[in-house]
């Protein structure tokens, strides 16, 4: 990858086949004709016409799926089998790890180097990790008295409907995807338009990779038919979605209206981050704000979007972050020294820039930023973009914006820190800088967050759940939690 220069992945880009047509029963398959054009946001071309599914799509894949779980070999393997598998498909990923990388920043303008680095090393260790897991599961048998025997066992739930977000579509559609074929289940993925083009391919080396045909099935199309048909389908049994609030309401509202299925959920998040004036190192705090918020195109429910710093050291936290705001390149997603791509597409760089006017107009200070860039390449780039004294009632404090755009509150005392730090109707993540251990416990369990960094933000590994609390969702990926989602506990009592 380090090898690989902005002219050869541009050469690449226009050398590259994308892939077009839905992934059902382990072929690949148009559907019914219809098609939807993928625009890159890097430049606002077209670089590929995708299959649009709908009803029938989903039908099919459902179907697909339905029968390799109830007929097929998948769930009756040795867990190690389908651990094997698993680990089949993380060494193709890693083989096709720069034409991943590729599709992704085509599709979505993430810069190439967080697509190879950071994007698809998640979605590699995600199989693996599960791949490895697969036969370390164990029952339960309970202590009964002598003259009974009681098993509790966990066995796959069935079909699982996966949706996924554009922002990270192969990471998010990997903590998913991983844990349900490993727990034995059989899955549809409904990827977003935005960027069907990853997860396409993905469908593609699953089968390649000895994935028995209708154990993953990938159907691309819009939310408003292919999600809705995915949610209201009587044969899925479980539907696990990451995106926005307002959609995942849709989801349980699908649920209520069809089979019951269970229903997890990962939403948004409007995420403080506090810095403390006993932080150990300031100046990381400060770097970190900034990488926090403009990573990604600050695209990220888990996106550090407050920043809330004590009054006593808030100018000087501030500066640090509008300083780096101001030397982060910005530029062609494929270049590999850009260090903050485009924004997913027209309409979301609008809707960005709307919460900044917004934001001014109810009082806060621009620092830096606030206007496009870029736009004579025909892409979708925006500055990063700093604002402070924000009122803590305001929409910019309150709704998810979801780009490069950090507000900074000030608060005077620590009540005041955790207040302003739940006054939110999100519960995704949260940061905390400080030296002292007792405040770092004392504030965690005060935030209602599913994750609490402490002098860090956004570490950690496949070892630990990922989730959320209020309307941030439920349930948990990564870890062996995940597979909670994808199993039913059955009791078997045996009277001896």
């Amino acid at each position: 990858m380090s090898a690989v220069t902005h002219d050869e992945w541009l050469r690449r880009a226009k050398a590259f086949q994308l892939p077009g047509a839905h992934h059902i029963d382990g072929t690949d398959e148009p559907g019914g004709g219809a098609t939807f054009p993928v625009v890159s946001p890097r430049d606002g071309r077209i670089v590929a016409e995708v299959a649009d599914g709908g009803a029938a799509e989903i039908d099919a894949a459902v179907a697909a799926a339905r029968r390799a779980f109830d007929t097929g070999p998948w769930p009756r393997l040795a867990p190690a089998e389908r651990g094997r598998v698993l680990l089949r498909l993380a060494d193709l990923l890693e083989e096709r790890r720069e034409e991943l990388a590729l599709t992704v920043s085509l599709e979505m303008g993430k810069p190439i180097t967080d697509a190879y680095a950071i994007e698809l090393r998640a979605l590699i260790t995600t199989f693996r990790w599960y791949g490895q897991l697969a036969d370390k599961l164990t029952d339960a048998a309970p202590h009964t008295a002598p003259d009974a025997l009681a098993l509790v066992t966990r066995e796959p739930t069935g079909v699982v409907g996966a949706v996924v977000p554009w922002n990270f579509p192969l990471t998010l559609a990997g903590w998913k995807i991983a844990p349900a074929l490993a727990a034995g289940c059989t899955v549809v993925l409904k990827p977003s338009e935005h960027s069907p083009l990853s997860a396409l391919l993905l469908g593609r080396l699953a089968t390649e990779a000895g994935l028995p045909p209708g154990v993953l099935n990938v159907v691309s199309g819009d939310g408003p038919t292919a999600g809705r048909a995915l949610g209201l389908h009587p044969d899925v049994d479980v539907l696990a979605f990451t995106g926005s609030t307002a959609v995942g309401r849709h989801f349980l509202r699908y649920s209520a209206d069809s089979n019951l299925k269970r229903v997890w959920l990962e939403l948004g998040g409007k995420s403080p981050n506090i810095v403390l004036p006993d932080a150990p190192d300031l100046d990381k705090a400060a770097a970190t704000a900034a990488w926090g918020i403009f990573f990604n195109q600050g695209e990220m429910c888990t996106a550090p979007s407050r920043l809330l710093v004590h009054s006593s050291i808030a100018e000087r936290v501030t500066e640090a972050v509008v300083r780096r705001a101001r030397e982060l390149r910005v530029g062609d997603p494929l270049d590999p020294e850009t260090e903050m791509g485009a924004l997913v597409g027209r309409e979301h760089l609008d809707r960005v820039c709307d919460h900044i006017g917004n934001g001014v107009d109810e009082g806060a200070r621009l620092r830096t930023g606030g206007g496009r860039l870029l736009a004579e390449t025909g892409g979708t780039y925006l500055e990063p973009t700093v604002l402070d004294r924000v009122d803590p009632d305001s929409r910019l404090a309150r709704e998810e914006i979801f780009g490069p755009v950090l507000s900074v509150l000030a608060f005077d005392d620590l009540d005041e820190a955790v207040r302003l730090a739940n006054a939110t109707e999100y519960g995704l993540a949260a940061g905390l800088w400080t030296s002292d251990l007792s405040t770092a416990h004392r504030v965690s369990r005060a935030l209602k967050a599913g994750t609490v960094w402490v002098n860090c933000y956004e570490e950690g590994d496949l070892t630990v759940p990922f989730g959320g609390m209020k309307q941030s969702g439920n349930g948990r990926d990564k870890s062996v939690h995940a597979l909670e989602k994808y199993t039913e506990l059955k009791t078997t009592w045996i009277q001896l």
